[in-house]
Order: C-alpha cells, then sequence, then structure tokens
C-alpha cells in the first residue's frame, strides 16, 4: 500500500485527491494546502478516511520535508514558484516527484543543452524519479508525441496545435477574463516569448507570433493559433532526440489575455498610481476568477446547467520510416457535453481531471517502477504503459491518426 502526499487542493488539487482515493493501492493522501478550513472542506466532500488534510506553506522547506516524510510519492499541484522546495522535499523523503508544470528556469537548462539536469543524479541515487510536467498539456501532449516518434526512424518536424470551442451560446456578451485554470501560469505563458526548435537551435520568437488561421475538425472548427510559451518546444528535442529539427507549439489566441500583456499587466515591476506603489499584476491577479472551488462546487445539478465545450490536440510529425518520408497526423479529441461531464463526475468525483488524471497515471508508472529514475519529462513514458493506466482507472483513450508516405526512385 503507498502513501501519496499532494501538494496544493485547489483546481487540481482536489480532483487528483477524489482520483487517488479511488485507487487500491493507495492507502494514504495526504492533501496539503496553505488553507487548512478549504482542504478539509476538499477533504470531506471525498469522503472515506484516505485523505488527511495538512495545513501548509510551500514556500516553508521544512514543513515540506516533515509533510512528506514516510510517503513513496509527491505530487506538486502548487505554483511553480515552489516547484524546487517540493523536488528538495521528495528528495528527503527518498520519495517519487510528480509535477504538471515547468519552472522557466529549469526548462533554460535544457535550452542551454546542459547533459544532466538539475536534481538528476540526486533522484539517480536514491532510485527515484522526477517526472516533470505530466499534466494536459505538458503530459498529455508529449506522450502522444513519443507515441508517433516511436513508429519512425527519424524525425524531421514535430508541430502541435491546441483548439477549442464552447458549445452553446455564452450568457453574457461582455465577460471577465477566466482562463480555465492558473491564471498566474496562465498569464505567464501569454507573456514569455515562446520557444521554437528551429533548424536544431532553440529560439524565442515574439509573443502572439507567427499566427495561422487552423482548420480542426468539427464542432471545433478553425481556431485563430499563434506560437505560445510552453514546454514541448524544450523538452521534446531534449529528450527524443532522433534528429529532430524543429518543433513549435501553438495555442489559440486570447485576445483578452493579449490586452492585459500589452498593456503591461503581466509585469512585476511596481509602478507608482497616486502616491501609491503597486505591481501590476498583483492587481490583475487580485481581481481575476480563479477555478480553486470548481471541486467543491460541481454537482448533477451544477452540470445539468451547464453548456460544454469542446477541444483538441493535433500533432503532426514529419520524419522517415524505412528510408521512405511519412507525415503523421494524429489528434485526439476532448468532447465534453452534459453526459460526459456527468460520467466523469460519476467515475472520479470530479470532472475537472484533464491535469490530475494524467498525473495520477504518471505516479502509477514511477510507484510500479516502470519509469526511468533520475529526471524525466512526460515524453519519456512507455505510451502503452501510460494508457493503459488512464483507460484501466477508467478514462478511455482514443486518437485518430492519418498517414502519409513518400516512396521516390532516384533523384
Amino acid at each position: 500500500m503507498k502513501k501519496i502526499l499532494v501538494v496544493g487542493a485547489g483546481a487540481q488539487g482536489g480532483p487528483c485527491a477524489s482520483i487517488l482515493a479511488r485507487q487500491e493501492e493507495i492507502s494514504e493522501i495526504r492533501l496539503a494546502d496553505i488553507n487548512l478550513e478549504f482542504t478539509q472542506k476538499v477533504a470531506a466532500k471525498i469522503g472515506g478516511n484516505k485523505v488527511k488534510p495538512i495545513k501548509l506553506d510551500a514556500g516553508n522547506k521544512e514543513a515540506l520535508i516533515e509533510a512528506a516524510r514516510g510517503v513513496d510519492a509527491v505530487i506538486n499541484l502548487t505554483l511553480i514558484d515552489f516547484n524546487d522546495n517540493v523536488i528538495q522535499a521528495a528528495i528527503a523523503a527518498g520519495a517519487h516527484y510528480i509535477d504538471t508544470a515547468n519552472a522557466y528556469e529549469y526548462l533554460d537548462e535544457m535550452a542551454k543543452g546542459v547533459s544532466t539536469l538539475k536534481y538528476h543524479e540526486e533522484f539517480n541515487n536514491i532510485g527515484k524519479t522526477a517526472l516533470m510536467g505530466c499534466g494536459g498539456t505538458p503530459g498529455l501532449t508529449n506522450v502522444l508525441a513519443r507515441y508517433v516518434c516511436d513508429q519512425l526512424d527519424e524525425v524531421d518536424k514535430l508541430y502541435i496545435r491546441i483548439g477549442g470551442t464552447g458549445l452553446g451560446e455564452p450568457d453574457d456578451i461582455v465577460s471577465a477574463w477566466d482562463p480555465g485554470w492558473s491564471p498566474e501560469i496562465a498569464l505567464l505563458d501569454f507573456a514569455k516569448k515562446p520557444m521554437i526548435f528551429e533548424d536544431g537551435q532553440y529560439k524565442k520568437v515574439p509573443v502572439f507570433s507567427r499566427p495561422e488561421d487552423y482548420q480542426f475538425d468539427e464542432p471545433v472548427g478553425q481556431n485563430l493559433l499563434a506560437s505560445h510559451s510552453h514546454e514541448e518546444p524544450y523538452t521534446l528535442p531534449y529528450f527524443i532526440g532522433k534528429g529532430i529539427k524543429e518543433v513549435d507549439f501553438k495555442y489559440p489566441v486570447d485576445t483578452m489575455a493579449g490586452t492585459f500583456v500589452k498593456m503591461g499587466f503581466a509585469d512585476d515591476e511596481e509602478i507608482e498610481v497616486k502616491g501609491v506603489k503597486i505591481c501590476p499584476r498583483d492587481v490583475l491577479m487580485k481581481l481575476v476568477h480563479r477555478p480553486a472551488n470548481g471541486f467543491l462546487d460541481e454537482s448533477e445539478e451544477e452540470i445539468n446547467s451547464w453548456e460544454g465545450f469542446s477541444w483538441v490536440m493535433e500533432i503532426e510529425v514529419t520524419g522517415s520510416r524505412n528510408n521512405k518520408k511519412v507525415r503523421h497526423v494524429i489528434s485526439q479529441k476532448f468532447h465534453m457535453d452534459k453526459a460526459a461531464r456527468l460520467n466523469l463526475f460519476n467515475t472520479f468525483g470530479s470532472s475537472h481531471i484533464d491535469v490530475a488524471l494524467p498525473a495520477v497515471a504518471g505516479a502509477k508508472m514511477c510507484l510500479a517502477d516502470n519509469t526511468d529514475t533520475g529526471v524525466i519529462s512526460s515524453e519519456c513514458l512507455d505510451p502503452d504503459s501510460f494508457y493503459n493506466i488512464m483507460t484501466g482507472m477508467g478514462f478511455p483513450v482514443e486518437f485518430e491518426e492519418r498517414v502519409e508516405s513518400i516512396t521516390r526512385y532516384g533523384k
């Protein structure tokens, strides 16, 4: 029987604990958050006796180490600012570590081409795995990319495109900015210059650059996409290899977020307003909607009053197999109408599992010693094992593939 520490009880911490509580091999989930009352409510909604609420400040490394004592794995679902602290607590506990988003300082080490990543030797020495970026995106995208790359001898280009659409008409003509997940990370990803991998080199491009109107299959349809700051263009060339020369990640353009970025609301340098110094980003983060209560507020009644959405991740890989040029396009669709959402709610105790469920699947692979030791990213996971765990927990995995090959004789 395994014990797990989950750091962060918010938008994904609650669903993560709910999923873990349904796994027979998990005997204890220590759910830690700075807000103990909130954490207790999450534990009460999950029910049973597996979830143990803990008051914990992730900025306090000593407290983290104490909370992790005796656990088999640590799942980090708090802000990336605390990644180092949580990683060090996992090392001290001799536990596996899993997160769903990388700190950019860590990603920059990959872009510099370092042969050994920070903390790699520490995890190797204790025979454990630090699994970075195992959520939705990054996470599912990386495993899907690995699935395609495994079928090729050489990889030339790898493009990832994310798209989505709501089902039904919005209630309001004008609405507030709601990224649907951590606003701090969402804003940071829109504000930072995106990294791309081009001609075998890492390079930065301007925010909201390289736009394209991309046509996904219905019901998603046409989306305006642009290069977006994300983990995949850093990690895929670093871990996949196979001669990759180009990686790009494009995401739907959020014009409201772009307006905030262009106006300076993503800046963390203080400005003076009426004699008071304030940080523009702090103002926006104070006012923006937060999804933390999504788990507590979810119910059958709330789901039945909801319109739904569809989103898709599409990956195009060009390369070669058996000396033939190959273009492999794979798409994974997530159509979330009322029936689909209700099914997830009944299966996992929450439908907000797009990040938490992959993290749990990655954790289960670590606990089963089905991963390499040291620091890895989610594209290092065996796709078949990963997808079998997902389906075994009650989430069927389906994707569509189109493969084109070119045979040429002579010049």
